[in-house]
């Protein structure tokens, strides 16, 4: 009977070559996740991390991992604990009622829109300044390119999840290649700057606020909360059960 409970056991604890193996789906999923917060983990968070000196940059450094990997982890699982093909929207209403389901959503609404603002203010700006001083064409009124920026993205929308995943993976690639170009051009400007400051550690009074301060900037800059429901459905439909361990 020991044996045979044993052997139970161990088959349990086995997992299936195609569960425990890395496949190309993971690969896309883990580069479309990775293009959902690079642009702002790139541009907004150094610079405002840098500017509250060494230490606050380290502590930053310290919280991202457990901030940014337990939030998504517990949302992703979250949205795994609903029925088969269901949304985070659907989900919540089915934990939580119609009412309070509304309600949840309705706050998981208002903390991805200010980030649909931002970019589309910094998308048609960046636009706009290539069109004006890289191809030195005059650009449209900005209410009209903004316009048809936001048309052009909701077509990629209507091509559906697997369609803006695989763009989304493929975009990625450049941008890693412009940032390793820049880092290594770069290098013979470093000055060193901000090391002058990791000699003495900064009043409390100081720290905190400048830490308090730079910590929205970095949940704002490892967000990847907008794909994550669509992320937790195709694991689902992939893995089944088995889809929390591979999450």
């Amino acid at each position: 009977m020991n044996d045979q409970a044993n052997g139970v056991v161990e088959r349990l604890d086995v997992v299936p070559e195609s569960i425990a193996s890395w496949n190309r789906n993971d690969t896309t999923w883990m580069l479309g996740l990775f293009g959902t917060a690079i642009g702002a983990g790139t541009l907004f968070l150094p610079i405002n991390a840098g500017i509250g000196g060494f230490w606050p940059l380290m502590a930053l450094a310290l919280l991202a991992f457990p901030m940014t990997f337990y939030a998504h982890r517990g949302l992703t699982r979250f949205v795994l604990s609903g029925r088969e093909g269901a949304d985070i929207t659907d989900v919540v209403e089915e934990h939580f009622g119609k009412s309070a389901g509304a309600m949840i959503t309705l706050l998981y609404f208002f903390a991805i829109f200010p980030i649909l603002l931002i970019y589309s203010v910094a998308l048609t700006n960046t636009v706009g300044s290539f069109l004006e001083h890289q191809l030195h064409i005059t650009p449209p009124p900005r209410a009209a390119l903004a316009f048809l920026l936001i048309m052009g993205l909701l077509a990629v929308v209507r091509c559906g999840e697997r369609f803006i995943v695989k763009a989304m993976s493929l975009m990625v690639y450049p941008f890693i290649v412009a940032l390793l170009f820049l880092a290594i051009f770069l290098i013979p400007h470093w000055t060193g700057g901000i090391l002058s400051t990791a000699t003495t550690f900064p009043e409390l009074s100081a720290f905190i606020p400048t830490l308090w301060l730079a910590i929205p900037v970095m949940v704002f800059s490892f967000n990847h909360t907008p794909i994550i429901s669509a992320f937790a459905v195709d694991q689902k439909r992939q893995y089944g059960e088995n889809a929390e361990v591979r999450s």
